[in-house]
């Protein structure tokens, strides 16, 4: 099917609180079947750990990565619900991962809504002046197309970690979304910076 609409996508986060980018993926994989979607979305635990993200998360850990050449280096805040499950190793693994994954992939946002808007619009008019020989009919999905692969590439939550083996090729949304499901709690990736020798 093509990519699903902001719409369906809303729809499908009011009926089961997951996360956006967990209701685009399921509306996608059901073919855009809402009812599958649900389901989809519940069989995954993902639904039950979206009605967790309105609750206030004000534990958590700090956690570094420098890389073996002392180059590049990176800092994230993650957080939870209670100190309990913030001294939990699997969460302070976690919030280490995503500092690796930040030094190694470079991400500009941790979510969609935080891209800066004028690095989405300088990308829409590339995909745009791309897309212009094409047949008018399909130009709008190409862009699109064009805009979620860059997303893919520069979000934190979207991009694959760095470390596909140990982690099979999962988001780091999945990763967040998984672990949130198993402390029943709400898991929120704060902020993060990423240091560069010369950057």
């Amino acid at each position: 099917m093509s990519a699903p609409t902001a719409k369906d996508v809303k729809a499908l986060r009011d009926l089961t609180g997951a996360g956006m980018l967990d209701c685009r993926n399921a509306l996608v994989e059901t073919d855009g079947d809402l009812d599958k979607a649900v389901e989809l979305l519940r069989a995954k635990g993902v639904a039950a750990a979206g009605k967790r993200s309105g609750a206030e998360a004000s534990e958590g850990v700090v956690q570094s990565y420098i890389h073996a050449n002392n180059r590049i280096g990176a800092i994230v805040e993650v957080d939870c619900q209670t100190d309990f499950v913030a001294r939990n190793d699997k969460f302070v693994e976690f919030a280490r991962d995503v500092a690796l994954h930040v030094a190694a992939a470079d991400p500009i946002a941790i979510s969609e809504q935080d891209v800066p808007e004028e690095d989405r619009s300088r990308e829409e008019r590339i995909a745009v002046e791309q897309a212009a020989d094409r047949p008018e009919n399909v130009r709008e999905r190409i862009v699109t197309g064009k805009l979620d692969k860059w997303l893919d590439q520069v979000v934190l939550l979207r991009q694959k970690h760095v470390n596909e083996d140990k982690h099979d090729g999962q988001t780091i949304e999945e990763l967040r979304a998984a672990l949130s499901a198993e402390t029943r709690e709400n898991v929120v990736i704060r902020r993060f910076s990423r240091f560069s020798v010369g950057a």
